[in-house]
């Protein structure tokens, strides 16, 4: 160091020195809450929806706090994030530890760290059994980018074809398959080309099961799950899958198709979940034509529905390339691709990639997650508190105008008609329950264009917290549609149960 006078550093600006002026944080730790809600308005993005007004506090189990001094009982999950519930000890334990031996190890500049390679042990045994290989990110929408292109490159094909009522993502590649509501793409185009969407089976709204004498017995209100039905007791008019092979007639060769994507139980869209024989038609036209087969478990994946994958439910298929993120790390930021070892052997180095991918502390999240699904038996848990909440919904439906109780597990979706027995709601009904359960203290989200709510309650909630829920929905329901209200018979006769 060179000697002579010590060197005067210039002052700090006065709104770095002055931390009184950190109006926002001091509001909230004040007497005036309001103050730090329009602060917060101020300051971030409009374009960015909130559900409420409520300002997070802290978590644990199946409950959030507000800094308004409330408690809520939280059927929303973060959009089924916080799989093993809020702040769960052993989770909370490994971030921890991990954080004091090492918070960050760059995967360009690694091989891998001791979490990832714990991380992967774990992954290999709940996966399909022919993916062996796995590249990792931060979230949902960068993990259906990386399957595009991982799907591209191995093909030499530019096309993919996603469905109706699809939401893979909010970037630009994933936000060109989606197509649950048009404000994710409104003003953001020109999207990227070569995608091409084809019909989703909405059994619910088929009007050829609708028009047909028998069609009542294709679908009904209630899931087909034990004890209400068996999968393969639904039927359908095979309208979609008829689509899907013209759309390769008529919009694009199968030989310029990279892949096929599809949720296996649409997220955003609504919870909707196949016939029978769709993922296997799906299977068999990518076999015929060297397509690739995207299965996207962002939602529906890691336990959530009370198997590993969503799929798992809808008969022996197995996808070419899967997506994970949300509930993969109980609420830590992480996604990954996991694919057959051939698609993914012969990419160049350099060509995928990602700054925070595979980062010690989330690969430490995700390992705690799979060890406390598997040591508390959360695939049983979700079953059957599934059950729960479905049994209660279709009770429900006798006396609220609820049309149909989808999903499996604790990916549940309960759709509302109209009061004089019809099909489609008034504009907003869901937005008005899902408001009526928050004033409740209960969080709950919709879904899709039509008017749904999606139940999303963490994989370790208790017979008690669910009865609790059910209770607090029955009683939104009351303020929305009144206490005395009775379903239109039509309803149940129009939906087949």
């Amino acid at each position: 160091m060179v000697s002579g006078s010590p060197v005067r550093l210039a002052a700090l600006p006065q709104k770095v020195v002055e931390t009184a002026s950190r109006v926002l944080s001091s509001a909230l730790q004040g007497s005036k809450p309001g103050d730090a809600t329009s602060g917060l308005h101020k300051h971030l993005s409009p374009a960015v929806a909130h559900f409420s007004e409520a300002i997070a506090d802290r978590g644990e189990g199946s409950y959030v706090y507000t800094t308004d001094g409330r408690r809520h009982l939280d059927f929303a999950c973060g959009i089924g994030v916080t799989s093993t519930g809020h702040c769960h000890p052993k989770v909370v334990k490994a971030i921890q530890d991990q954080a004091a031996q090492f918070i960050f190890a760059q995967q360009n500049v690694f091989l891998g760290s001791k979490p990832l390679a714990g991380l992967l042990d774990r992954l290999l045994e709940i996966v399909p059994d022919q993916m062996t290989r796995f590249m990792f990110s931060n979230s949902g929408s960068e993990a259906v980018e990386n399957a595009v292109k991982v799907a591209r490159a191995h093909t030499r094909r530019n096309g993919v074809i996603a469905f109706e009522n699809s939401f893979h993502g909010r970037t630009m590649g994933a936000m060109a398959l989606t197509t649950s509501k048009t404000y994710y793409r409104q003003n953001f185009g020109p999207l990227m080309p070569e995608v091409y969407i084809a019909p989703y089976p909405y059994c619910l709204h088929c009007k050829v099961r609708q028009a047909s004498p028998t069609g009542g017995d294709w679908y009904s209100v209630a899931p087909n799950i034990e004890p209400y039905s068996h999968y393969d007791a639904r039927q359908c008019c095979n309208g979609p899958q008829e689509a899907l092979t013209w759309l390769l007639k008529q919009q694009v060769t199968p030989g310029e198709v990279a892949a096929i994507i599809v949720e296996p139980i649409m997220g955003e869209g609504g919870f909707l979940t196949p016939p029978p024989n769709f993922l296997k038609h799906l299977r068999s036209t990518c076999d015929q034509h060297g397509i690739l087969l995207i299965i996207d478990e962002v939602q529906s994946g890691v336990g959530r529905t009370g198997k590993w994958w969503g799929h798992q439910h809808l008969g022996d298929v197995q996808p070419d390339i899967m997506t994970f993120a949300k509930g993969i790390a109980s609420g830590f930021p992480f996604a990954g691709i996991a694919a057959k070892s051939h698609i993914m052997e012969n990419q160049p180095p350099g060509t995928l990639g990602g700054t925070y991918g595979a980062a010690p502390l989330a690969c430490a999240a995700a390992s705690a997650t799979i060890d406390v699904i598997e040591e508390e038996g959360l695939l049983q848990n979700a079953t059957e508190r599934g059950l729960q909440l479905v049994q209660a919904l279709l009770k429900l439906s006798k006396t609220y105008p609820i049309i149909d109780v989808r999903g499996r597990g604790l990916m549940v979706a309960a759709e509302f008609g109209n009061e004089e027995g019809g099909m489609t709601a008034v504009a907003g009904t869901a937005s008005k329950v899902t408001k009526a359960c928050a004033a409740r203290n209960l969080l709950l989200l919709s879904a899709g264009a039509r008017e749904t709510v999606r139940f999303l309650p963490p994989l370790n909630i208790s017979a008690d917290e669910m009865e609790e829920g059910i209770g607090l929905f029955e009683g939104a329901l009351a303020d929305v549609f009144g206490g005395t209200h009775h379903v239109a018979d039509d309803h149940h006769k129009r939906a087949g149960s």
